[in-house]
């Protein structure tokens, strides 16, 4: 049974950082993809970073150079590194991972069949 089990989450001011973990219990699959999804209220659930089994990384245009996804292959955990957060980067953050092969990241949601529970993030100006 695959459980993907998000913490790190929190309040911050604009312009401070967080650091997200996943941590996986049951999941062994390595060639699979990995990544960092988010759901503000009102909008649908987006891809905002993913990395894939080659080592392969994707971000959204509206994290990039901000956020940093890596993966410890070794205990398959994953983490995004969030720095300079705005107030519009407040969501429901969720980790996600294939059940499929999957060498090259993908942001694309209807890759992902494995999901997280969602740690809250809230950034305030």
């Amino acid at each position: 049974q695959v459980q993907l089990v998000e913490s790190g989450g929190g309040s911050v001011q604009a312009g401070g950082s967080l650091r997200l973990s996943c941590e996986t219990s049951g999941y062994t699959y390595s060639s699979g993809c990995m990544g960092w999804f988010r759901q503000a209220p009102g909008k649908e659930r987006e891809g905002v970073a993913a990395i894939g089994s080659g080592g392969t990384t994707s971000y959204a245009d509206s994290v990039k150079g901000r956020f940093t996804i890596s993966k410890d292959n070794a205990k398959i955990t994953l983490y995004l590194q969030m720095n300079s957060l705005r107030p519009d980067d407040t969501a429901m953050y969720y980790c996600a991972a294939t059940q499929m092969y999957c060498y090259y990241s993908d942001l694309d949601v209807r890759v992902y069949t494995y999901w997280g529970q969602g740690t809250q993030v809230t950034v305030s100006s």
